[in-house]
C-alpha cells in the first residue's frame, strides 16, 4: 500500500508538536550525573526529558567540549559553567525534536557554535557532515558513520583520543543498549548494514552511548528472542540494579552487543530459528515488526 503524501508531515506533528508536550511531562532526572573517563577523553551522561541522554564530551588536555544531542541547553550549559569548559561543538544524530529541538535554542546562547549534523532538517545546523567525515574536538578525533533508517540522516559519532585503546560510539536512536531504532525512513537493509557492516567492526571495547533509556524493555523483548542466553539474563540482572540506584544503563560495549543484542545477532541460528528465517537482513525486519508490537 503506497504511503500517502501527507504521512510525513503527520509524523512531523507528532514529533514537533504532540512529543514535546508528553516528554515534558515526565522528567528522569532524578538520574544521577554520571562522568567516565577514558584516557583523555571524559562523558558526562546528561539525562534529559522522559528518558534521553545528552553526553557532553570532553577533551581533557584543552577543556574543549562538545554536546551530542542537546534537547534541554540549560542544563547543558550548568554543566559546561560548573566544569569552566569552551563548548565548541553540537554533534546531533538526528533531526527529531527529542534530540535536536534544543539546538537553536543553545545556538543562541553561545553564537561561536559549531553546529554538526546529517541532515539539512536540524536547527541551526553549520555543518553537514556525511559518512566517513572526520572532525576534531580539541585532542579528540571523530569520525562520522552514516547510519541511514531511523531517518535519512542518522550520523554515529566514533570517538577516540591518542593513548584511548577504547574509544567510544553515540549511537543517538540507530543502536540502543540490546536494540534498535524504529525504521521511520529506512529499510531493514539500511539497519543490517548501519549495525552489522558498520558499528559491529568498531572495537569490541568501543563504549556505546544511545539517545534513550530503552534497556530494560529491549532486554525483555531479547528473552522472548532467545530465551536460553545467558548473556540476557546477566544483563537484565544488572540493569535493574543500576536504574534501582538511580543510575544510566549506558554505556555498554560493542562486544557486549554482539553477545545480547538481538539486532546485532541476526546472523546467529538461535536468533534466525526464533523468527523463521535464514537471511540476515530478512531476519532484520522480522525482528523489528516483532519488536513494534511488544508489549512487556
Amino acid at each position: 500500500m503506497p504511503i500517502p503524501p501527507w504521512a510525513d508531515k503527520v509524523a512531523q506533528f507528532a514529533f514537533n508538536g504532540i512529543l514535546p508536550l508528553l516528554r515534558r511531562q515526565s522528567y528522569h532526572s532524578n538520574i544521577r550525573w554520571i562522568i567516565h573517563e577514558q584516557s583523555n577523553m571524559k562523558v558526562q551522561i546528561l539525562p534529559a526529558l522522559a528518558d534521553n541522554y545528552m553526553y557532553l564530551l570532553v577533551d581533557e588536555a584543552t577543556k574543549e567540549a562538545a554536546i551530542v544531542d542537546p534537547v534541554e541547553p540549560d542544563k547543558v550549559l550548568a554543566a559546561v559553567a560548573q566544569q569552566n569548559l569552551n563548548l565548541s561543538t553540537v554533534l546531533t544524530t538526528h533531526h527529531h525534536w527529542d534530540h535536536a529541538g534544543g539546538n537553536t535554542a543553545l545556538a543562541a546562547k553561545v553564537p561561536t557554535l559549531r553546529v554538526v549534523g546529517g541532515d539539512d532538517r536540524i536547527g541551526a545546523l553549520t555543518q553537514q557532515v556525511k559518512d566517513g567525515d572526520k572532525l576534531q574536538v580539541g585532542n579528540l578525533n571523530i569520525l562520522c558513520i552514516a547510519t541511514p533508517c531511523h531517518t535519512t540522516g542518522h550520523i554515529c559519532y566514533y570517538v577516540t583520543s591518542s593513548g584511548d585503546t577504547d574509544g567510544a560510539v553515540f549511537t543517538g536512536d540507530t543502536l540502543f543498549i540490546a536494540g534498535c531504532g524504529k525504521f521511520f525512513e529506512g529499510t531493514a537493509a539500511q539497519m543490517h548494514s548501519a549495525l552489522i557492516q558498520k558499528l559491529s567492526f568498531l572495537p569490541d571495547t568501543t563504549r556505546v552511548y544511545c539517545g534513550h533509556e530503552y534497556t530494560e524493555n529491549n532486554l525483555k523483548f531479547a528473552a522472548t528472542i532467545e530465551p536460553n542466553n545467558a548473556a540476557i539474563q546477566h544483563k537484565m540482572s544488572w540493569a535493574r540494579s543500576k536504574r534501582a540506584s538511580n543510575e544510566p544503563t549506558v554505556p555498554s560495549t560493542i562486544g557486549e552487543e554482539k553477545e545480547f543484542n538481538p539486532f546485532m545477532r541476526v546472523s546467529v541460528s538461535s536468533v534466525q530459528k526464533h523468527v523463521g528465517s535464514s537471511d540476515p537482513v530478512e531476519t532484520m525486519g522480522l525482528l523489528r515488526r516483532r519488536k513494534d508490537q511488544f508489549k512487556a
